[in-house]
């Protein structure tokens, strides 16, 4: 991403309602897999400028890796409390890779040109019965300028997701759809930026912080649907949600034989 984007996501990380409310989902559903406790460790595979990450530091033990010199020294500056590293995974992070409970991989994968290449690397070093959570952007119908501006490849459908995964030496524990109660509204706002050939945001992104009590109303809608992905999780419920923005995937490493 461009230094303006990493910019924009400093200021935004830590309080926009679709990254506050992704965050906390995914910790919902961490807990449920990796009990909290100062011995696990949670690694952030591409972390940008740590906001996700922060959310696990005070129950978890944490590190992030990023190739980006902008994205890191914002990291490090805002949380001083985390370990953050420039460079890649696994190469350089094959000190920690025994230890990890939790790799996340947080809108990553949509950014590589060759994103099974880059599983094909990442998942084997993993020790068994380690946990790789993945989210990427879905539905191509809701392409637009911002993934553009952004550098994506691609956006997913579950089951090419699925077809991507399924040659690693992983189980899976959930997939689903997620951002679905929002769809709808996203997809006529994504179409109206086709047409104006610009994204309605800052730095090239459909980024913005609404007035507060709108931010927390949009992040208290979004986050309820952890309660859906909770259930899939605990078995249940069969099915998760059949449309969304985003795609969420948990994967464990399978026991070598």
């Amino acid at each position: 991403m461009q230094t303006a984007t990493f910019e924009l996501h400093a200021q935004l990380d830590t309080q926009h309602w679709w990254f506050r409310a992704r965050g906390r989902i995914i910790l919902q559903l961490v807990h449920k897999l990796v009990p909290p406790g100062p011995d696990q460790l949670v690694l952030e595979v591409g972390c940008g400028t740590g906001g996700a990450l922060s959310m696990f530091a005070e129950e978890y033990r944490c590190c992030g890796v990023d190739p980006s010199e902008v994205a890191i020294a914002h990291a490090r500056r805002r949380f001083p409390n985390v370990e953050f590293r420039l460079g890649r995974a696994p190469e350089d992070v094959m000190d920690l890779w025994a230890r990890v409970r939790v790799v996340l991989l947080l809108d990553v994968l949509e950014h590589l040109e060759d994103d099974a290449a880059f599983l094909e690397k990442l998942v084997p070093p993993m020790a068994g019965g380690t946990y790789l959570v993945i989210t990427v952007p879905a539905d191509m119908r809701l392409w637009s300028p911002q993934d553009e501006s952004y550098g994506h490849f691609r956006r997913y459908e579950q089951q090419t997701l699925a077809r991507l995964c399924s040659g690693l030496p992983v189980t899976p524990v959930l997939v689903s759809y997620f951002n679905s109660r929002f769809y709808p509204v996203i997809r006529l706002v994504r179409a109206v930026n086709v047409l104006r050939r610009r994204p309605s945001g800052e730095a090239g992104a459909d980024l913005f912080l609404p007035p507060g009590w709108v931010n927390s109303f949009l992040e208290r809608v979004f986050a309820g649907e952890g309660r859906v992905l909770d259930q899939l999780l605990a078995g249940r419920r069969q099915k998760g949600y059949t449309r969304g923005v985003s795609l969420l995937a948990i994967l464990r490493r399978n026991e070598d034989a």
